[in-house]
């Protein structure tokens, strides 16, 4: 008779979101998720496969619980520049942009199943940023809510390069600047 599970499987998967988020998919080990976990290597294989398996379940993870809600808090703004504030004051700390980044860049070119959930991960957050673009200009609301989901992913990699938070406050403001202007 196996042995039942004694880790919560929803713990580990968020608590690997916020790991592949710092370190990447290749930066990570699977000595580095055991250490990082606390889950045994073999309890790791047995629940998620492979190492790929629990970054899938990662990432599925972020996109439900980081980036569906900041989508929805954009979606709820007043305009653009309230998307553009909304996104930039994740509470997560970025960390759901962070691993949507990092998987577009290294893993989507080469895995077609992580390439469709970033490209869902950047859907989602399109349509948050068109829905108060659109209040602004509906002919132009589309074009507005790519700019602008290119904006916030763009501000956000400059955070996560050291660029630090007074560069990315004044960057922000400077595009939100731009927005309010007619």
């Amino acid at each position: 008779m196996a042995r039942p599970r004694s880790f919560d499987e929803a713990e580990v998967i968020r608590a690997a979101a916020e790991l592949f988020a710092s370190r990447t998919y290749d930066g990570t080990s699977i000595d580095d998720l055991v250490a990082h976990l606390g889950v045994h290597r073999n309890s790791l294989y047995k629940t998620f496969g492979s190492k790929r398996g629990l970054y899938l379940a990662a990432l599925r993870w972020s996109l439900e619980h980081d980036i569906a809600p900041l989508a929805e808090r954009v979606a709820a703004g007043d305009g653009p520049l309230d998307a553009l504030r909304e996104s930039l004051t994740a509470p997560d700390g970025g960390a759901g942009l962070d691993l949507l980044l990092l998987a577009a860049a290294e893993r989507a070119p080469a895995d077609a199943e992580v390439a469709s959930l970033v490209t869902e991960g950047f859907a989602a957050l399109d349509r948050a940023t068109a829905a108060p673009a659109r209040a602004d200009s509906p002919a132009q609301g589309d074009a507005l809510a790519t700019a602008l989901t290119a904006a916030i992913l763009g501000l956000r990699l400059r955070a996560r390069s050291g660029t630090g938070a007074t560069a990315l406050d004044t960057a922000g403001a400077a595009l939100a600047h731009r927005l309010d202007r007619p």
